[in-house]
């Protein structure tokens, strides 16, 4: 096993999942095998309960863990899927741990942070490592947070476990500059040095973050101070892009430099078809304008995926798209029509996109702009509890059912539309009756969604609970809904559309968790096209 493991300090919030994703991104081009492994030390279950402000949206892998979102980072950088192997926690750590205790088979032993629980995080990070030729761990938190301690005590000995050619560890940390005087700091690094020095780890490689160059001097300085090599001090200036990062470390040879320490032969091809498309994200030859109708509007990030799909499909088309976010209280009084009217002739919308959240707040504003979209043909994509919204607004409007609604936010009502399946509604733990995998479909052939994806089976990644109703299927059907999308049992209504629209589709599924810079994801490629032609 050949382990990277990279760590970080001086504050939270540094990106080091963009420095463990460009380092896998530039490995895995060099012909090898990567994985990538995120340790949280975090007490929950799981990130499915952490509010979005403070860890962004929730993420789910294919095999249904909910993680936070850097799971899905290395996802879009690598093109690869990752499981729930992936994402260590403390809770899963130490619920392995008391159930082996209670199975004896600590039998006679005190059970102790050391050795029982470092050897528990050894023991998951080797379940996944011995299959890859390299796998990278990105340690959560900074070094001095009690939390992260036996993580970082587990990995202290993999160096003693595997020998000291087969680890690599890559310290993040923030070259500070002051504002009052002009100058650069690198006390903080040095005392981060210092502080994973007492835990027994030598950083072979530092990414220093910073706003401007620094010298070879500096970079001297630091060398002598941290005892790193003066060719290992790698500079992350801020970019315009986080996709530049990868060609900003390749410039420097991180890739050469961490393959020349693992014995690896030097086998490393180009990036030009990842650089050109960067090249389109800066430097486009259109703009248009996407409204993303949001609740979290205190902090954008938390619909981090959804940016960063509308990025992938932007730089595919080179068209620039201006995301104009939208307080949903706009469309809560009787005068939105004749605002979004202006909008469009100002050309200020060209399509309206509506990412997945929880919660009964803005419901009955949130119909407004489907019906909106579906009157006056603007392109529409709506993701999860919105594809709900948009049955809802069609059974109202079109198919004459004026009670229509959903039982998640009302439970006596005539006409429940979406409601939660018979089979799950005597169910106490809430966290069951969640649908979460990538669950399989099948697409009618002439539909618009099968033209999208180019095929009529397709999987997609799910996180909910509540289901068009089976019983008004037909009643949709009939007043003209396209249920272009089912479950292979014919029972799930997965996707829905209008024929004689140029864009209009809803999903109940994630698509954004599926999509990357080279492989952008055909409902948002194709909702920009929509969007050039709506302006025209």
């Amino acid at each position: 096993m050949k382990l990277i493991f990279v760590t970080g300090w001086t504050v939270s919030g540094l990106w080091k999942w963009i420095s463990t994703a460009s380092i896998a991104k530039l490995l895995q081009n060099s012909w090898l095998n990567i994985w990538v492994v995120k340790m949280d030390p975090y007490l929950q279950v799981d990130a499915g309960t952490m509010s979005p402000y403070e860890h962004w949206e929730v993420f789910v892998t294919k095999d249904g863990w909910e993680t936070d979102l850097d799971l899905w980072n290395y996802e879009r950088f690598l093109w690869k899927s990752l499981s729930k192997q992936s994402n260590i926690t403390t809770w899963k750590v130490y619920q392995n741990v008391i159930n082996k205790e209670r199975a004896w088979e600590y039998l006679w032993q005190t059970v102790q942070i050391i050795p029982h629980i470092t050897n528990e995080i050894k023991d998951n990070i080797s379940l996944v490592a011995k299959e890859h030729d390299i796998t990278i761990i990105e340690v959560w938190w900074t070094v001095w947070d009690i939390e992260s301690l036996p993580f970082l005590e587990a990995i202290r000995q993999f160096k003693r476990d595997l020998w000291q050619e087969n680890v690599f560890y890559v310290h993040v940390a923030l070259l500070l500059k002051l504002d009052f005087s002009w100058e650069i700091k690198t006390k903080p690094i040095q005392h981060t040095i210092v502080k994973l020095r007492e835990y027994w780890i030598q950083s072979n490689m530092l990414i220093c973050r910073t706003s401007e160059d620094i010298s070879s001097k500096l970079i001297d300085k630091i060398s002598m101070l941290c005892d790193i090599d003066s060719e290992n001090i790698i500079e992350w200036r801020d970019v315009s892009t986080i996709y530049e990062v990868p060609k900003k470390l390749k410039d420097q040879d991180v890739d050469k430099k961490i393959l020349k320490y693992f014995w690896y032969k030097d086998n490393i091809s180009k990036m030009d078809d990842w650089n050109e498309l960067v090249s389109w994200i800066s430097n486009p030859i259109k703009n248009i304008t996407i409204w993303i109708v949001w609740k979290y509007t205190e902090f954008q990030d938390t619909y981090k995926s959804i940016t960063e799909a509308i990025i992938h499909a932007w730089a595919r088309n080179a068209i620039k798209v201006n995301i104009n976010w939208i307080d949903s209280e706009l469309l809560q009084n009787d005068s939105y029509e004749s605002k979004l009217k202006r909008f469009v002739e100002e050309e200020k919308l060209n399509a309206i996109l509506i990412p997945g959240w929880f919660g009964p707040r803005w419901i009955e504003w949130m119909i407004n702009a489907v019906t909106f979209a579906r009157k006056f043909n603007v392109p529409f994509l709506w993701i999860c509890l919105w594809m709900q919204v948009a049955v809802i607004e069609y059974a109202r409007n079109v198919c004459k059912l004026k009670k229509a609604g959903s039982s998640e936010f009302e439970n006596k009502l005539e006409s429940k539309v979406i409601d939660i399946m018979n089979d799950q509604k005597n169910i106490k733990n809430k966290w069951w009756t969640m649908r979460l995998w990538a669950y399989d479909a099948i697409l009618k052939k002439w539909s618009l969604a099968s033209k999208l994806y180019g095929t009529t089976n397709i999987s997609e990644r799910h996180r909910h609970r509540y289901e068009v109703n089976p019983n008004y299927h037909s009643t949709l059907e009939k007043w003209w809904l396209v249920l272009s999308w089912k479950s292979p049992d014919d029972k799930l209504v997965e996707f829905i559309e209008l024929e004689n629209h140029p864009y209009f589709i809803a999903t109940q599924a994630h698509p954004e968790f599926k999509s990357s810079l080279e492989n952008p994801h055909p409902l948002f490629l194709w909702l920009i096209k929509a969007a050039i032609q709506f302006e025209k």
